[in-house]
């Protein structure tokens, strides 16, 4: 990833490896059966070169990218 590009969640708070986020909404995962529930943590995410998403793992669902704006920063 490239220093200039800044991920930022939903109150506008700066992301980084390795931070832990809230899900501000529920939402489906595509492909899949399940839903994340609000208020899920999502420990360890990995910022990639779009600054609106990251790569997560959940108990639920390995290897998901997540939109920035439904998250705040646990």
């Amino acid at each position: 990833m490239t220093d200039d590009i800044i991920v930022r969640d939903s109150n506008g708070t700066p992301l980084k490896d390795g931070d832990s986020v809230t899900l501000i909404k529920d939402l489906k995962v595509k492909g899949t059966s399940e839903t994340l529930k609000r208020g899920t943590l999502v420990k360890g995410i990995r910022l990639i070169d779009d600054p609106d998403t990251f790569e997560c793992n959940t108990k639920q669902v390995k290897g998901l990218v997540l939109r920035a704006e439904f998250v705040k920063k646990a």
